[in-house]
């Protein structure tokens, strides 16, 4: 089969690369920067059996103009899962809570197995971190073979929706906004996606037509910090102090009915962790640290965070380090949003994290007045500033950014 795989960022190369492997003859295009591939001309003049292009490329791109049939790399890449699907396989999708939903399904699952988030991907029970991959859907290749090979589960967080070659979906955040050029919605991609999978978890609200799907809420419940739990025999309850903060209720509830869905007890929920980056604390020179910078910061997790430090810790002060490190996360970190944040929290100290150009701007039109600020690029030297300038409360780090 002649076939067109398009965007060689975001995972396009490795699907092509698996396609061949399996006979097809394929030629792939760097619709972004033209650097890698065919160019569009070139692919333009020739006649293919079927495109491959992410579910974020503008839809009237010239290359999907044709009659050839066009598939998804989500969908291409359960094709090339096929029968070799580990199982249980769950992917995760959405966008807020995917790799703490993620990393909370693998804590409990039992025997070999792999999780692939963010974050890294890790073969368990070990916890070896086998690579660091982005959470394309073709990053899902490599995780279901390796898991598949080692005859384990697989856990994966997948970006804008799953492939649908797994056994469980689960739908993390109702959250949406514009992709494709703004001529698409990230929700109703991910819903669509969802549409393939076997069973499908979702939170309380959503519609969607599938074969199986299981709002969280016919199985869980919370009330302060304890969980409730009652599904396919499986029932309980368990006590976590993470459930009283907004960015960990949800996940961890998932996590729970995704067991019970598999018929695992998830009681041992009680003693799971908070994440690096995901509300995790520490203390340095007896400064309170509330580590926040994440791929899903935004205004909501910087209030929480900045609540959370100030419970722990009895203090107000804060110095809140705050921005975008990164602008290839999709839905970004507006400088509208970030000074929403700033307003909200009221931090004696602030630390701009990105483009100094646009937090120059903020500052000399919506920032707070008499506020000390600093600039960095990226995190590491936002904390080197923090260090040349020790900060006296708390510290709250809520930066846009792939950890």
């Amino acid at each position: 089969m002649d076939v067109l795989v398009l965007d060689t960022i975001h995972g396009g190369r490795e699907i092509a690369s698996a396609m061949r492997a399996a006979g097809d003859r394929v030629d792939e295009v760097d619709v972004y920067r033209g650097a890698l591939g065919v160019p569009v001309e070139t692919a333009l003049a020739r006649s293919y059996d079927l495109i491959v292009a992410p579910v974020h490329l503008d839809p009237s791109h010239p290359l999907l103009g044709g009659t050839a049939p066009v598939c998804t790399h989500h969908e291409a890449v359960a094709s090339l899962i096929g029968r070799d699907a580990p199982h249980p396989m769950i992917e995760v999708t959405g966008a807020r809570g995917k790799t703490t939903t993620a990393h909370a399904i693998a804590s409990l699952m039992p025997g070999t197995g792999i999780l692939h988030t963010s974050a890294g991907t890790w073969r368990y029970p070990a916890r070896e971190l086998l690579w660091k991959k982005s959470i394309t859907p073709a990053s899902v290749i490599p995780v279901a073979r390796q898991a598949y090979a080692d005859r384990g589960w697989c856990v994966a967080e997948v970006s804008l929706g799953v492939t649908g070659a797994g056994d469980v979906g689960v739908l993390t955040s109702a959250a949406d906004y514009p992709i494709a050029a703004g001529k698409r919605r990230a929700l109703a991609e991910k819903c669509a996606s969802l549409g393939r999978a076997g069973t499908v978890v979702v939170p309380p609200g959503i519609s969607l037509e599938a074969g199986s799907v299981i709002s969280m809420d016919e199985i869980v419940s919370t009330e302060g910090c304890v969980c409730r739990y009652d599904w396919n025999g499986v029932s309980g309850s368990y006590t976590s102090p993470l459930l009283g903060l907004d960015g960990y209720r949800q996940p961890l509830m998932l996590a729970t009915a995704v067991a019970c869905v598999l018929g695992i007890d998830p009681s041992p929920l009680a003693g799971f962790r908070a994440l690096e980056g995901r509300m995790s604390t520490a203390r340095e020179g007896g400064v309170l640290i509330v580590d926040n910078a994440n791929s899903g910061t935004c205004v909501e997790t910087t209030c929480a965070a900045a609540h959370y430090a100030r419970d722990l810790s009895g203090e107000d002060e804060i110095t809140l380090v705050i921005g975008a490190e990164s602008r290839t996360i999709c839905e970004g970190f507006p400088v509208d949003e970030v000074a929403s944040a700033i307003s909200a929290v009221s931090p004696s100290r602030v630390v701009f994290v990105g483009e100094y150009d646009e937090y120059e701007k903020l500052t000399a039109s919506q920032g707070p007045e008499a506020v000390p600020m600093a600039y960095a690029c990226t995190l590491d030297e936002a904390r080197d500033v923090l260090r040349a300038q020790p900060a006296a409360g708390n510290i709250v780090l809520s930066v846009k950014s792939w950890r």
